[in-house]
């Protein structure tokens, strides 16, 4: 169950997922993003379809706890990258699984999967 708290700005409220832009998945983080990004808050608002008052609510907030909005920002971008480098690693290590050729293949299948590769091999360098 998704519990909602209420925010001094009706616009914001404070959801599982954190600050988000009453009744949608945006959140204030993703406008941090663009703003960090050199956007302004009326491309930021025209770009992520928000109204007037919920783009003007969330640049109050932001602007009334910038400190504690950036330490929680920060917080979700070192957990973002140690779940890209998990799943990055997990899908290396899938690959090189993948790779590796079972015994019981047929020389056939073996001189196919040869071809393969050296075909994969210079499709990727051109």
């Amino acid at each position: 169950m998704n519990t909602i708290i209420q925010t001094e700005y009706p616009s914001v409220v404070r959801t599982s997922r954190g600050l988000t832009i009453a009744g949608t998945r945006i959140t204030l983080y993703d406008i941090l993003d663009y703003l960090k990004a050199g956007w302004t808050a009326r491309l930021t608002r025209q770009w992520l379809d928000l109204t007037e008052a919920q783009i003007a609510d969330a640049m109050k907030y932001l602007e009334s706890h910038r400190q504690e909005v950036e330490d929680e920002y920060q917080q979700i971008l070192k957990r973002s990258e140690e779940n890209r480098a998990y799943w990055k690693a997990r899908e290396q290590e899938h690959l090189a699984q993948r790779r590796k050729r079972p015994a019981n293949l047929t020389p056939e299948q073996i001189a196919l999967r040869e071809k393969f590769e050296a075909w994969r091999k210079k499709r990727t360098r051109a």
